[in-house]
């Protein structure tokens, strides 16, 4: 089971707003969006919206880091 930045397993409610942003092009998303990519690349997780998945969608295909796109 994965759990959310800030959260915690003991079923206390702490509702903590985070917000996801694009790692490609800096848009901000208050809640995780089922559309958006995400990637980890040495050891870190990247999110990409819609848009810069779209554009550079051969290369996360074939699993290029996102320095090379």
């Amino acid at each position: 089971m994965t759990s959310l930045p800030g959260g915690s397993d003991t079923g206390a409610s702490t509702a903590e707003p985070w917000s996801v942003v694009c790692a490609r092009c800096g848009t901000r998303s208050e809640d995780p969006q089922p559309t958006w990519t995400c990637s980890v690349e040495h050891g870190t997780r990247h999110y990409f919206c819609d848009t810069c998945a779209r554009e550079n969608l051969r290369a996360i295909e074939g699993r290029l880091d996102s320095a090379w796109w």
